[in-house]
């Protein structure tokens, strides 16, 4: 009974740190940036599709393949910033609501299109496959290095945002973008690299959760939710508050639908609505 909870808490975490990853840069535009961006999930969506082709068409390796997803993701979230996103900035959150999810019925459409309908699936290295003994628990290789590799990025996301030059201007931006033009801050510069970081950060995390989570067209549709309930329970514009969010709402998950198979899969949605009750501005509220 021990080893099978040990278990279940180890993927609940390697899931929650997924859903993390693929979330932060949600709460980024939504709580700096005040954008309600329901498009994000596609932006995840475009990193898995161009992690498959950097794998199985052009035989890249694992790890420069997520180094070019990142880039190559955070380059069309940039593009999109600068030619769309930003003539909605001072819009009512209702006309972002519908342009963001029009955006995302059409990258549904496009990756229709583009890769067809049925499931996708990668191939890892062997480095990362098969199982390590530990204390008689049978640990997945892959899931611990999700582990490890989302505790890597939310450092040196945390580094960059509180510890940076970068994440000052960002800080002063949000707070009072007239007096941060004053000092001579570029607020549109700041604000176009921010959600092309928040972009990247979802396709990065797109492409980790293929063998995870899978991939085809609809992925957007389907964890919309699940994105947009991490930075409702985690608060908004936070970095720690959406991984403590996505943890637990991971780990509760991942136990609803291993001990209670029947419900499981509403688990989730009620320990959002006790968390909301609790907490109505989030787990942890960012600093003003």
């Amino acid at each position: 009974m021990m080893t099978n909870f040990v278990g279940v808490l180890f993927d609940g975490i390697a899931y929650g740190s997924l859903l993390f990853l693929m979330s932060v840069g949600l709460s980024v535009t939504m709580g700096l940036m005040n954008f309600v961006n329901l498009a994000h999930g596609a932006f995840a969506m475009v990193g898995g599709y161009v992690f498959i082709q950097l794998l199985g068409g052009l035989g890249v390796p694992f790890l420069p393949a997520l180094a070019l997803v990142f880039i190559a993701v955070g380059a069309i979230g940039w593009l999109l910033e600068r030619t769309l996103y930003q003539r909605l900035y001072q819009a009512e959150a209702l006309d972002q609501v519908l342009f963001s999810i029009g955006l995302t019925f059409m990258a549904v459409a496009m990756a229709t299109f583009t890769w067809g309908p049925s499931q996708r699936s990668i191939q890892l290295p062997d480095w990362l496959t098969g199982q390590l003994q530990f204390a008689g628990l049978s640990i997945g290789v892959y899931r611990l290095f999700l582990i490890v590799a989302v505790c890597c990025i939310t450092f040196a996301l945390w580094m960059l945002i509180e510890r940076t030059r970068f994440g000052a201007k960002i800080r002063a931006s949000v707070d009072n973008q007239v007096a941060a033009k004053g000092l001579g801050i570029n607020v549109h510069q700041v604000f176009s690299l921010t959600f092309a970081l928040g972009s990247a950060l979802g396709g990065l995390g797109g492409a980790l959760g293929v063998d995870v989570l899978g991939l085809d067209p609809t992925f957007p549709l389907k964890y919309m939710v699940y994105f947009l309930i991490v930075v409702a329970v985690g608060g908004a514009g936070t970095i720690r508050g959406p991984l403590v969010a996505a943890l637990v709402l991971g780990v509760f998950d991942v136990a609803g639908k291993y001990y209670v198979p029947t419900i499981g899969a509403f688990m989730i949605y009620g320990l959002m609505v006790v968390l909301l009750l609790l907490f109505p501005r989030g787990l942890i509220v960012r600093r003003s």
